[in-house]
């Protein structure tokens, strides 16, 4: 029964964006209406924020590849490019300018 809703929950609301306080909420609410022991309240809580951390830091990094994919398409001259470029011409001239 609780894996039946934890996959409900999961998809219908969006896991990566609830917060601990939100899930703390959600099962006081599954409590009251009976749907959820206060035994397990804790394994819910826990799992559920457990899921809903690791599903942020997926986003996170699927969106810093697109990110650094799309630069890198777009041929841009990144930082690294520059201190490269600056370190070639301060061995060249002998100063860093400022």
């Amino acid at each position: 029964m609780i894996e039946l809703f934890k996959k409900t929950f999961y998809t219908g609301l969006g896991v990566f964006a609830l917060t601990k306080k939100k899930i703390e909420e959600l099962a006081k609410e599954l409590v009251e209406k009976g749907k959820l022991s206060e035994s397990d309240v804790k394994k819910f809580v826990d799992d559920l924020f457990e899921k809903s951390e690791s599903a942020k830091e997926q986003v996170k990094k699927q969106i810093e590849k697109i990110t650094e994919d799309t630069l890198k398409k777009m041929n841009l001259v990144t930082k690294d490019d520059l201190d490269a470029l600056e370190k070639r011409l301060v061995k060249k001239i002998g100063k860093k300018s400022e």
